[in-house]
């Protein structure tokens, strides 16, 4: 099969209208390209299979074997085969669901020529550019450096100041003191805390997350000591909270700067003491889990508002860890790319995704204010836009104004495909309501009609500045 993405290249076009088939044809034939032409599906697949062209143009609605079938019968051989869509109803459900079996990309009828012969020089360029990756892969995948395992998310970086993360996790590590992990939103801080946790000698007992932001205002101290049966309406069982659970192991307070001062007194005395009760309990309960907490916040500030306590900042200070943001370690950015892409391969069971040099060059100078979290959300919508092909810098988001309206995202958005589109509606929705809400979570979330725990996700998913 031909790599070629120069004029060159052999194109089968799939039409059983031979006046449009005869124009085709004859259009690229004079633009250099090579043409193989079948009447029907049936034609179509043979000739794939024996002429294994470049590209091909596929008519939706044709005798015997239609075009959807023959989508379908190609199946993960789209991936290496890009296959344009010819359709007399641009907006038909036939049309979308060509694009959901794995079509390329698909052409109206009456159609432009020269806007075919752009889709296919796109489209063989991209396949050029996935064999050139697949190669490089192939030959890296063959030296003798050991495969690096990926199957979970782990810190990436190579940059001189993740070099001191690192060490600063294996230090910590080596004690059981309490560790703050300061850093902005979005670079990776429940990692540090899971790396701390399965380097240190309670890699055995359990790791206990707790999103102290997302916890229900009214359930914090319950989510975290537990409850006595008829503690409140509705505890109508026993329940052990988050610090019993951890007993053995190590609790991960994340965003601590969002608990109630309430609570900060009961974690200071479980710090000091190792002791607490459960709400509606008189029974003192000791625990031995080790706290390791994390914010986004300037705690010192926080403490100077009058919004933390003193003496608890001093408790989960006593160990620190500051990531760095991702604008300052630009070097990062590949490796973190190459292990993003290699997660939304399992995620989508797509084959091997890859970044164009261009795609590369635009996400290393980008300063991703959302760091890590913000590359990743943003490399995940490319490779949806790319269709699991090549991504290119089209298929990067564009920067977004601060504060634009929904319309314009529809506007601004009709080749995103249409789950794509939707998460950037829902997330535009949900950063306007908290910017009309002056960042109030509980009254944003009621704005919106969802718990303030489902807001919460969202912020963290989309990467939202509250």
């Amino acid at each position: 099969m031909s790599m070629s993405s120069t004029p060159s290249a052999k194109i089968l076009i799939a039409e059983d209208d031979r006046a449009i088939r005869f124009s085709l044809s004859h259009t690229l034939k004079a633009e250099g390209f090579q043409v193989i032409e079948a009447g029907d599906g049936d034609e179509a697949l043979a000739l794939i299979e024996q002429e294994g062209p470049d590209a091909v143009l596929l008519d939706l609605k044709m005798p015997n074997r239609d075009g959807l079938s023959v989508l379908a019968e190609l199946g993960s051989r789209l991936a290496e085969l890009p296959v344009i869509v010819i359709t007399a109803y641009g907006g038909s459900a036939a049309a979308i669901e060509a694009m959901r079996r794995g079509a390329y990309d698909y052409l109206s009828k009456p159609f432009d020529l020269d806007e075919v012969q752009l889709t296919l020089q796109r489209a063989l360029r991209q396949r050029a550019l996935a064999f050139e990756v697949k190669a490089l892969r192939a030959r890296t995948e063959t030296s003798d450096e050991p495969a690096e395992d990926d199957a979970e998310p782990e810190l990436v970086g190579r940059s001189a100041a993740m070099r001191e993360v690192f060490k600063a996790i294996g230090l910590a590590a080596a004690t059981d003191a309490p560790v703050l992990i300061v850093g902005e939103s979005g670079t990776g801080k429940e990692l540090v805390a899971t790396a701390l946790h399965r380097h240190s000698d309670r890699a055995a007992g359990p790791f206990i997350r707790v999103n102290c932001g997302a916890l229900p205002e009214g359930l914090v101290e319950s989510e975290l000591f537990g409850h006595e049966r008829g503690a409140f309406t509705g505890a109508d069982r026993q329940k052990p909270g988050r610090f019993e659970r951890a007993a053995g192991g190590s609790i991960f307070l994340d965003e601590v700067g969002e608990l109630p001062l309430s609570a900060q007194a009961k974690i200071l005395r479980v710090l000091q003491q190792r002791e607490f009760e459960r709400v509606g309990g008189t029974e003192t309960l000791r625990s031995d889990a080790r706290v390791i907490s994390a914010t986004h916040r300037d705690l010192a500030k926080e403490v100077a508002a009058g919004r933390f306590r003193e003496d608890l900042f001093y408790r989960l200070n006593v160990a620190r860890i500051v990531i760095p943001p991702l604008r300052d370690r630009p070097e990062d950015v590949p490796p973190l790319a190459e292990a993003i892409l290699r997660r939304v391969e399992r995620r989508h069971g797509w084959g091997e995704l890859s970044l164009s040099p261009e795609a590369l060059a635009a996400i290393r100078e980008r300063p991703w204010p959302g760091n890590v979290r913000q590359l990743e959300n943003a490399l995940a919508r490319a490779a949806i836009a790319a269709r699991g092909r090549t991504i290119l810098p089209e298929h990067l988001d564009a920067e977004e104004p601060l504060d634009p309206a929904i319309p314009a995202v529809a506007e601004a958005s009709e080749s995103l495909p249409l789950r794509a589109l939707l998460a950037e509606v829902e997330r535009r929705a949900i950063q306007q309501a908290l910017t009309a809400c002056n960042g109030n979570r509980t009254r944003t979330a009621e704005r919106l009609g969802i718990s303030r725990r489902q807001l919460f996700d969202k912020i963290r998913e989309y990467d939202l500045n509250p």
